[in-house]
């Protein structure tokens, strides 16, 4: 029985599940790692591609399970963890597809970018609000803290939309695939991410401001900073793009 308190919606379809595996992008050198692999459907279609199949399962049922079924397959190395304390960082060059729980969607993606030394790419079916924001583009109402911050590191495209009825048990919403490519070097230079970040963080709080009176918190001389960047101190904060924020956040490390 799936257990609802770890968020398992489990995908059969093996039309779908290729469709998964194609938007990835594994080649036979690939070591890929999967987050929750549950009856392991997607694992065999990645241990028949990848070179390397990595699967942490934290459920221990489904973790005997998994060990029995994959007895054969020399290239899968069945892990019984919680993926949030996993030591990425030791893996060398690695990809992941994964069909991960809702309830940590986010503390995930931030968990893997913290390896993005590494990571390579991420093929990731999360649900489909969740998938909006993270691709949305400067001026909608999707975009925001989520989309940045994520844009900041990798290059998203949504692959495609899976209707809630493919998953069993069928949960409340649809959900989407969508890939990560991570990239060399992050979108923009900042001279602080830190401050960067912040910066963002802060002007989305009360998003529905203008930058001038959501920015206050950080100084006397907001507009002026905002002027000084090229910035309209009358704009809101969805419509500025990761450049005007790069531009802005550096502003803040000069001196008045």
């Amino acid at each position: 029985m799936p257990k609802k308190h770890l968020g398992q919606n489990f995908l059969y379809d093996p039309i779908i599940l290729n469709r998964i595996i194609q938007a990835s992008g594994l080649s036979s050198d690939d070591t890929v790692v999967e987050i929750g692999p549950g009856p392991g459907r997607l694992t065999r279609l990645l241990a028949d591609k990848a070179i390397k199949v990595i699967a942490i399962e934290l459920d221990d049922k489904l973790f005997e399970r998994l060990r029995a079924e994959f007895v054969g397959y020399r290239n899968v190395e069945l892990v019984h963890a919680d993926v949030l304390k996993f030591p990425f960082e030791d893996l060398g060059d690695f990809r992941v597809v994964a069909n991960i729980p809702y309830y940590i969607t986010t503390p995930i993606i931030f968990r893997l970018l913290d390896a993005k030394k590494d990571l390579k790419s991420m093929t990731l079916t999360i649900q489909k609000e969740v998938a909006e924001r993270i691709v949305a583009s400067p001026g909608g109402k999707d975009y925001g803290v989520l989309s940045i911050m994520v844009q900041y590191y990798a290059r998203t495209e949504l692959k495609f939309i899976i209707p809630k009825e493919a998953f069993s048990p069928v949960p409340k919403v649809d959900s989407a695939v969508v890939h990560f490519e991570i990239l060399g070097k992050p979108m923009v230079s900042v001279k602080d991410e830190a401050l960067f970040f912040r910066l963002i963080r802060t002007a989305f709080s009360q998003r529905r401001k203008t930058l001038s009176n959501s920015l206050k918190s950080l100084g006397t001389d907001i507009k002026d900073r905002l002027i000084r960047s090229g910035i309209d101190p009358a704009r809101r904060p969805e419509t500025l793009g990761l450049d005007e924020f790069a531009r802005l956040s550096d502003c803040f490390m000069e001196k008045s």
